[in-house]
């Protein structure tokens, strides 16, 4: 396992080289959900890169993973704040990326807006998955289920396969969720000022949010595509892969056929 040293943390971390390469292409970095992790994205990195002749930088954040796991700290509403401000920065600065894309899964995907819309760093594009830009009566309903089914199946032990400390990384995330500060949680102040294109996806059925949530990026956001999938809940990228990877791969060919002829 490789991991990247930041912020006084160990963070496991895999880059994969594209099967067909584009000269010059800038990477694209894998920002999973509350419970991800590098493992968690299983093959669908790979399959990206081969599409969009990206590499791919897929890594597990604090607490999450194989990366160190979290030291049982409270976490504040601002969680993926410090993430956006700070851990993701370090990341790309670390790793010397120019440019990169972004691509998030839920909390990812909001770690990925709040980054774009509040940061200096050029970014060639933000691709995300079912964000949270507001929590929603139907977000807190769909995470009191989550925490009935770990309480009732062998979900404790599936999680335990990806992380090193599964409880832990569960039940910090069921407690910022269910806590009545979160709440008011909102992160449409940063929608306004984010430069670079974006690609929203929404499942119809997704048990965590509504369309109201990609559809309040598109409403603030200056260049946005929308792709809203039927039969699809939380995870499209395990839902829907073949859509999911024909929006990305297309989003991303789009942007860097434009830049290659402004060159």
């Amino acid at each position: 396992m490789k991991t990247l040293r930041i912020l006084d943390t160990e963070l496991e971390i895999v880059r994969l080289v594209s099967a067909h390469p584009r000269p010059g292409a800038p990477a694209i970095v894998f920002l999973h959900e509350g419970l991800g992790s590098v493992s968690m994205w299983r093959d669908f990195p790979q399959r990206v890169a081969d599409a969009t002749g990206c590499e791919a930088v897929v890594f597990s954040r604090y607490g999450y993973g194989r990366s160190t796991p979290h030291r049982g700290e409270a976490r504040t509403p601002r969680y993926m704040h410090d993430e956006a401000l700070q851990a993701l920065p370090a990341v790309l600065e670390t790793l010397g990326l120019e440019r990169p894309f972004l691509l998030g899964h839920s909390d990812g995907g909001s770690i990925a807006l709040i980054n774009a819309g509040a940061t200096h760093r050029p970014l060639s594009g933000i691709m995300v998955m079912a964000p949270h830009v507001l929590v929603e009566d139907l977000t807190l309903a769909g995470i009191r289920k989550a925490v009935e089914f770990h309480e009732t199946t062998d979900l404790p032990a599936r999680l335990a396969r990806h992380h090193r400390d599964a409880a832990t990384t569960f039940r910090v995330w069921q407690d910022i969720w269910l806590d009545p500060a979160f709440r008011s949680w909102n992160i449409e102040n940063y929608l306004a000022t984010i430069r670079c294109p974006v690609l929203a996806i929404q499942g119809e059925d997704d048990e965590y949010g509504t369309m109201e949530q990609i559809e309040r990026i598109a409403r603030q956001v200056a260049d946005v595509d929308l792709v809203k999938l039927a039969d699809c809940r939380h995870s499209p990228h395990k839902d829907q892969p073949e859509a999911v990877i024909e929006a990305v791969s297309g989003f991303v060919a789009r942007i860097l056929d434009a830049q290659d002829s402004a060159a």
